[in-house]
């Protein structure tokens, strides 16, 4: 007796609402999502309990590294030109077009004023391995601000809500942190955030 041969139906899936969801989530991730910056130099901030956020916007972080360098950086490019265009005038360098574009570039500033225009004339890619053992000056100018200082008057006089905030590495010896604090106090700046990681408590 021959065998009773089945005919063979092929399996359909619509597709559609898992491309649908798909596309969805992907949206939903990339608006979700904060970007995080190339810093010139790299920090491992120490634990802290605290759950204080630092806010997003009109930020000036105050970043030092493990050799007690300070670096600037800006949560808006065109505050870091602006801040640089009176700086470089206070200083009286000539920064040409090219070079005050480059700006928008840089994730951090680490130079002396001197050093800015060479700064500014390095590939982006070359940027931060240019100024990684430079840092801006905090020693006082002729008795006066150091560069430090007046990079942080100058960014607080141009935007009034600009809020400081101090990100040092764990192994930065204390005194060169003080030292930062005690110009900011100088300054009559004395609200500033301390980035730190979170840590939860023990129980």
């Amino acid at each position: 007796m021959g065998k009773v041969k089945i005919k063979r139906q092929s399996t359909w899936i619509d597709m559609t609402p898992m491309s649908d969801v798909m596309v969805l989530l992907l949206t939903f991730f990339m608006l979700t999502s904060t970007f995080v910056k190339n810093e010139a130099v790299k920090v491992v901030t120490p634990g802290s309990v605290s759950e204080i956020k630092v806010p997003e916007n009109d930020v000036l972080t105050i970043l030092i590294d493990n050799k007690g360098k300070v670096f600037l950086g800006w949560d808006k490019p065109g505050d870091m030109e602006t801040a640089l265009s009176t700086m470089a005038d206070q200083f009286g360098v000539s920064l040409n077009g090219t070079q005050m574009k480059n700006v928008r570039s840089a994730t951090n500033i680490g130079v002396s004023m001197d050093d800015m225009g060479t700064f500014l004339n390095q590939e982006t890619s070359q940027m931060n391995a240019f100024q990684q053992n430079k840092g801006v000056p905090t020693d006082s100018i002729n008795g006066g601000m150091s560069e430090f200082q007046l990079w942080v008057q100058t960014v607080t006089d141009a935007n009034p809500d600009m809020k400081l905030a101090i990100k040092a590495d764990e192994k930065t010896p204390y005194r060169v942190i003080k030292k930062v604090m005690s110009e900011l106090q100088d300054m009559s700046q004395n609200r500033y955030y301390l980035i730190t990681s979170y840590k939860k408590l023990e129980e």
